[in-house]
């Protein structure tokens, strides 16, 4: 038993050093390639031609047994012009367990909603919710795997996406598997270019 403990601990240790580390390598192709990937998604194509901004962030490394964490560099984007840098953090308990990697897009309406997230400092409500979009070819936006409030797990229901409090969230799963697919309590930072 004492082993196991040992080596649960050992791979907490490895993945949290993983999710401090390698979004902070992202580059410009990373960034790139999320946007493109968003913009090919059914679910988020349209909202770059009609949002006054946005953030991106290639990805974001989550994990966690019963205490998780999440991290994530991103960009913030206004008109399609860059603006800024943004960092994502969570801290979460409860019930969750595993890892994961992710891109995660936030669109703004408007420039009070811009103006909210780029405030200097963040946080997501209760009631966010991101619509979890799957970007093989043939992929339909569903409710199972990362969905993260858009609807319950293993329903058949597609969600919608939609503005809530001014912003519209996508993910996209880049690989793991976590049980916990909660926003509230992301955090978010902003330090203008």
């Amino acid at each position: 038993m004492q082993r196991s403990s040992n080596l649960i601990i050992a791979s907490l240790a490895l993945l949290f050093s993983l999710a401090f580390s390698v979004p902070t390598l992202a580059n410009d192709n990373a960034y790139n390639e999320a946007v493109t990937n968003f913009k090919k998604a059914n679910e988020s194509r349209h909202f770059f031609n009609t949002a006054y901004g946005y953030a991106i962030f290639p990805t974001v490394a989550k994990g966690g047994i019963g205490i998780g964490a999440a991290y994530g560099n991103g960009r913030v984007y206004q008109g399609g012009t860059y603006m800024g840098d943004s960092a994502l953090t969570q801290l979460s308990i409860g019930f969750q367990l595993g890892g994961q990697a992710y891109s995660e897009i936030i669109f703004f309406k408007d420039a009070k909603a811009y103006n909210e997230f780029t405030s200097g400092s963040f946080e997501f409500s209760a009631q966010a919710s991101a619509v979890a979009i799957n970007l093989g070819a043939n992929a339909q936006v569903g409710t199972t795997g990362n969905s993260a409030g858009a609807g319950q797990a293993g329903s058949n229901h597609n969600a919608a996406a939609q503005y809530i409090n001014g912003m519209a969230i996508f993910t996209a799963a880049k690989g793991g598997l976590m049980f916990e697919a909660a926003l509230a309590g992301q955090s978010f930072t902003f330090d203008a270019k």
